[in-house]
This record gives C-alpha cells, structure tokens and sequence, in this order.
C-alpha cells in the first residue's frame, strides 16, 4: 500500500511548503469529508490544534473543505491531541483532526487524523483519502443547501478538564505536592496546570506563554533542562514535562533526575496489577524500550509484548490482545481504560496518585528497575541495501552471538530521514560498545561501495 502523504502519525512537513500547504489542507479535508459522509444524518468534524503559528493558516484550509462537502464544523482551538480523541465520542462527530508536528519545532506542522471511535486511522483509510485527492475532489462538492456550517466550542476546556480528573483516583487528593508542570508552550498551557491546580497541588508552571514561535524551544518533554533546573530551584516533589501537543510524558524526581516512559510504565503495571486492574496480564511497548524494564514486568509475572516504533502500533496490539496499558519510552503513554491514545496529562495523574498512595519520594517511587546500559547510533545511508551486504550480516550475526541472553541487538532504517538506526543493550557497557561499532563500521564499507 503506496501512501505519499501520510507517514506514521498523520501528514507532517514544514508549514507554507509542499506538502503543508493551505491547498492541500482544503483538498484533504474535502477528500476526508467524502470518506466520512455517509448516510442521511448532519456529519461533524471536530478541529483542534496546538499553538503554531501556521495553525492559523491550515484552521480555516480545512474548515472551507469540511464545509464545502457539507460536514459541519466545530472547532476548539489549542487542546492537546487526546482531547481531540475524547471529544470526537462524547460530541458523537464523524471525524477528528488536530494539528500539530508534536515535539517538532515551531515550523513544521501535520495533520492528524481520529475516527468516529476516537483511534487512528487506519493505513487503508488512510489511503483512501489519497486516492481521493487524486482523482479529483470535486466529486465531493455539496449542494448550495447543504453546506456545512461551522461554530467555535467556548467550553472544551472544562469538558477535558473533568475528563482527565475523573482518571484520578476518587478520594485522592494532591495537597501537600508541589509540582512543576511544563507545557511546552503548546496545547495544554491552559488546561494542565489548571487540573493539577483543582486537585489541590501546589502548581509552578512553566511554557505556559505561547507566541506561535516557542512551542517545544528550550521546553517540554524533548528539551527537559529547564524543567528539572525549576524543580531544584523551587523546592518541588516532581517535575512533568509534556511536548507541544500533550501526548507524552517525561517526569523527573524531586532531585532534577529524569524518569523515562519505560520507568513510567513500570511503576503504572505494578500498581495497576497489584489493585487486580492490569487487563490481559501483560504491557504492550516497543522494540526500543529498555531490557531492565522487560526483566522487571518479568520478575512480577507480568509479559512485555514489543511492536515496531510507533504509538499507533502500540494502540492495534493493545486492542487486538485487549491490554490497556502501552506506550513508548520517549513518553507516549496509552492508558486505554481512559482513552484512545496517548495522554501526558492523564499519565501524570496516575504517576502522581502513585506518588500519593506511597507517600515516599518521587526517586523511589517512581523509579522502578536500573536501565540496562543502551547505546544508538544513526548511520548516514543512501538507502536500506547496506543491510543486505554480507559483511553486514555477519557484523549483526556476530553481535548478537556476543550479546546472546544478556542483551540485545536493533538494527531497523528509519521510517523519516536517510539513517539506519543502530540500537544494543546488555549488562556489559564496553561489550556493547564494542558490537555497536563493529556493525558501523560494517555498514559504513557496505555504504562506500567496497565489496
């Protein structure tokens, strides 16, 4: 299956340039409508967005094309992508879309895409809307007399508000913590320190002034030094860092020490499993999360079952094995008994109510097992056929007959840019080292055309 625009999470570029243009944001949204519309009754789509400046532009792009095939829209301004989830069920619309690029800098943007469900779409959707593009939208087009119309929704941070609240546990309060929460500049300025704020923690927030530029510049979730430097300087339990769109969590204790989405996920299986509501027995990861992580579910009979990178890859296993607890170590956390995909925000509750429940210190409480040492390396390649090379094989063959039982070998092109990624991970820092660079340095002769 052939798709151009659409990658892993949606379309993504930079903003005003081919592919993320005001046009084709009309044509997606026309071509999107004339999948969605089906049957008599008035469709809806639900449009949010981070705080881009280009939002302006793509905005109103896809509300003509919405309306133009007779969808009617509502649009709710900057809220994180989950809210955009939650709100395409509870306002029973046919579609969803959020724009943002994530944890990209403030010149990119992307399109992101929900089902009637609340998930993703699927790649064969997906492609559908393509085909749709290509052949002309012009067959979509409304009658005069069934345009859609389009209204703004003054209230949606209040319905998320409670939303995410309601995922707390009941008769738990936050009092007594202070928190420093760090919005990225991005969907959640409003709504994160408001929710925090209400469950009684003292609240310092930070990247909570956006101008359009400074979304995820010197902030959030993928940029954490100023968080954890104001958790130090105030004195705080725990810092929480989210990225432009709201989706992924990072936390740090209350020494300014970093807490990744395996140790996160760790610490939400044990006491999900302790309280008899962890489903299916097992968490659902990816091939990158560390080895420490997959031996302590292990240790507590719990399995890790690893997909390919991506959340939405996460998402299908979770619901084909009927798991709720998935995510990604770089924060993306899917809490599915609360929602449909990643949630920084709803992740953080139950971190923190772990924090509550114990009562000690975010470095003990939260950090769950010692990270197996991990060494990535990416690998400037013309395109994959260096994996093919002989030599190449017998470097990662080797490998992994050094690692055996006491690590693991990744080697996977990337899906985005020109490299392919090189990850290992064993009880031996110098061992891996060693593999890495045997593979490197395999694939950089492959590369150079010496046979």
């Amino acid at each position: 299956m052939n798709r151009r625009l659409f990658g892993t999470d949606g379309i993504r570029g930079k903003a005003n340039s081919n592919p993320m243009t005001a046009e084709m944001a009309l044509r997606v949204g026309m071509a999107a409508g004339g999948h969605f519309i089906q049957g008599g009754h008035r469709h809806r789509v639900v449009i949010g967005k981070d705080t881009r400046l280009s939002g302006y532009m793509l905005e109103p792009a896809l509300t003509s094309g919405f309306v133009s095939v007779g969808m009617d829209v509502i649009l709710v301004g900057p809220m994180p992508t989950p809210a955009i989830a939650m709100l395409v069920r509870s306002l029973r619309a046919d579609l969803g879309v959020m724009l943002s690029a994530s944890h990209n800098p403030y010149h990119d943007n992307g399109i992101k895409f929900f089902g009637p469900d609340g998930y993703k779409l699927s790649d064969e959707v997906e492609a559908d809307i393509e085909t749709r593009m290509d052949v002309g939208v012009d067959a979509h087009r409304a009658n005069p007399d069934r345009l859609g119309r389009a209204r703004r929704l003054d209230d949606v941070v209040g319905r998320y508000t409670e939303h995410v609240k309601r995922t707390f546990p009941r008769g738990l309060r936050l009092d007594g913590l202070k928190v420093v929460v760090d919005c990225a500049n991005g969907a959640a300025y409003k709504v994160a320190p408001e929710v925090l704020w209400e469950l009684g923690a003292e609240v310092v927030p930070v990247g909570v002034d956006p101008d359009g530029f400074n979304i995820n510049r010197g902030c959030g979730s993928t940029d954490t030094d100023y968080m954890q430097a104001q958790v130090m300087a105030h004195g705080a339990d725990i810092g929480l860092a989210l990225d432009g769109d709201a989706d992924r969590l990072i936390v740090c204790d209350e020494s300014g020490s970093l807490i990744d989405g395996d140790q996160i996920m760790a610490l939400i299986a044990a006491n999900w499993a302790e309280a008899g509501n962890l489903a299916g027995g097992g968490v659902v990861a990816t091939v990158m999360s560390n080895l420490g992580f997959e031996k302590y579910l292990d240790g507590k009979g719990i399995q890790l079952l690893r997909t390919q990178v991506g959340d939405r890859y996460v998402v299908e296993e979770m619901r084909k094995g009927g798991y709720n607890l998935g995510g990604e170590q770089s924060g993306h956390i899917v809490l599915g008994d609360y929602g449909t995909t990643g949630d920084g925000l709803v992740a953080a509750l139950q971190v923190l109510a772990g924090l509550v429940a114990d009562g000690g210190r975010a470095s003990d409480v939260c950090r769950r097992f010692d990270p197996y040492p991990q060494q990535l390396t990416s690998v400037p390649v013309s395109d994959g056929r260096p994996l093919e090379d002989p030599r190449v094989k017998r470097a990662i063959q080797d490998g992994e007959a050094r690692l055996a039982d006491a690590g693991r070998l990744l080697i996977r092109p990337s899906g985005t840019e020109p490299v392919v990624r090189i990850m290992a991970e064993g009880e031996d820092e110098s061992l891996i080292a060693s593999v890495v660079g045997n593979v490197v340095e395999a694939i950089e002769y492959a590369e150079s055309g010496a046979m």
